[in-house]
C-alpha cells in the first residue's frame, strides 16, 4: 500500500489503516494505570464484544497472559454466551466501537442489574448507551472509523487491554510502542509478490491458520469483509487434521507465524496432498513461500496482522472491489435503538 497513490488513498479503509502507524506511535500505556490494580484484585477478567472488537483484543491478551504465567484468569466469549455466565466474580469489559451494540450493551445492563460493579466499556465514542450501563468508560484516540472494516481501532484495543497486563507486571512499553509503529509501517507497505496475489485472486477458498491469539481469525473475518471471498480459520494444526478432504488445489493457506516442528506435515498434507499453495507470514523466511515482517519481539502479531491487512488490499484491489463499501455488511452489526 502507498498512500501517495491515488489508486490507494482514495479508499478510507487505506487511509485507517496507515493511520495506525501513529496510532501506535502515540499510544500511552499508562492510561490503564489505575485500572490495572483493580483488575488485578478480581483476579478474573472477560473480554467481551461482537467481531473485530473481540478477536485479536481480546485472544492477544489471553496468549499474553498465558505466555507470561500471571495469576490473572482471563477468558472471552460473545455477549450473548456471557449472558449466560456467573459474572459476579469477574471484571468485565465490554468493547463497542459505536458503543451501541445491541448484545454488548444488554450484558452490560445485565450486569448492573446484578449489581457487578466491575464493568468496564471500551469504546470510539462519548456518550453511548454502553457508557451509560458501565461503571467506567475508556475511549479510544484513534476516533470513528469511515470504512466498514475495522482496522486501527482493532489494533488500538489489542494495545489498551495488554496493557494492562503490563501494568500489573510494572513493565514501561512506551519505547517498545513507538518501535512497534515503525514495523507496522513496514508491514503495511511492504510490496507483495504478484504471484501470491494472483493464486489468492483465483482461490475459491482463502485459509488463514495459526495461533489462537486472533490474528489468523481476524484475517479470516477481514477478508470476508475486504475481498468478498469465502474464508475459513483453521486453528493450529486443523489444516492438517480433516478439512484437507473437501479443499480445492486452487485454494490457497496463509499460516501466520507457522511453527516450525509442524511445517512437514503442512507440506506433506497440504502441498504434496492436496496441491494448493501454502504461504506464510512470518519474522523469518520459511520452506513456504514467505511475507517476510520486522520481527518485534512480543509485540509481532501486531505485525503480522497488519502484513494481513497490507495483502487483503492488495487482492481486494486486484478484484476490482471497492473496498470501502461491502454490499451487505454493516458497520454496526446489530445495533441497539433506545
Amino acid at each position: 500500500m502507498n498512500l501517495s497513490d491515488e489508486k490507494y488513498s482514495k479508499y478510507a479503509l487505506v487511509r485507517e489503516m496507515m493511520d495506525t502507524i501513529d496510532v501506535v506511535k502515540n499510544f500511552d500505556p499508562t492510561q490503564t494505570k489505575t485500572i490495572a490494580p483493580k483488575i488485578q484484585s478480581v483476579g478474573r477478567l472477560l473480554m467481551t464484544g461482537e467481531g473485530s472488537s473481540r478477536i485479536f483484543p481480546a485472544k492477544n491478551a489471553m496468549r499474553k497472559a498465558m505466555r507470561w504465567g500471571m495469576d490473572l484468569q482471563i477468558s472471552t466469549d460473545g455477549s450473548r454466551q456471557s449472558a449466560e455466565y456467573n459474572l459476579s466474580k469477574f471484571a468485565v469489559f465490554c468493547a463497542s466501537n459505536s458503543g451501541r451494540t445491541k448484545e454488548v450493551v444488554l450484558l452490560a445492563k445485565k450486569l448492573a442489574a446484578e449489581g457487578n460493579e466491575n464493568r468496564y466499556a471500551l469504546t470510539a465514542n462519548e456518550k453511548t448507551l454502553l457508557e451509560e450501563a458501565c461503571s467506567e468508560t475508556f475511549v479510544l484516540t484513534c476516533g470513528w472509523e469511515q470504512a466498514v472494516a475495522a482496522t486501527k481501532s482493532v489494533i488500538e484495543q489489542a494495545l489498551f487491554y495488554e496493557s494492562i497486563l503490563w501494568n500489573i507486571l510494572g513493565h514501561d512499553k512506551t519505547a517498545a510502542c513507538k518501535a512497534l509503529a515503525g514495523d507496522i509501517e513496514t508491514a503495511l507497505t511492504a510490496p507483495i509478490e504478484k504471484g501470491i496475489i494472483d493464486a489468492a485472486v483465483k482461490a475459491p477458498t482463502i485459509y488463514f491458520a495459526g495461533y489462537n491469539d486472533g490474528v489468523a481469525e481476524e484475517l479470516t473475518l477481514k477478508t470476508n469483509e475486504i475481498t468478498r471471498n469465502k474464508s475459513d480459520f483453521l486453528e493450529g494444526t486443523y489444516a492438517v487434521h480433516g478439512i484437507e478432504e473437501v479443499m480445492d488445489p486452487k485454494d490457497i493457506v496463509f499460516v501466520v507465524d507457522p511453527v516450525d516442528a509442524e511445517i512437514g506435515k503442512f507440506q506433506e498434507v497440504l502441498e504434496k496432498g492436496v496441491g494448493l499453495k501454502v504461504v506464510a507470514i512470518a519474522n523469518r523466511q520459511t520452506p513456504f513461500t514467505t511475507i517476510r515482517v520486522p520481527d518485534a519481539d512480543e509485540l509481532t502479531p501486531y505485525v503480522y496482522l497488519s502484513a494481513g491487512w497490507n495483502l487483503l488490499v492488495e487482492i481486494g484491489m486486484a478484484l476490482g472491489i471497492d473496498l470501502d463499501k461491502p454490499e451487505r455488511a454493516r458497520k454496526v452489526g446489530n445495533e441497539l435503538i433506545e
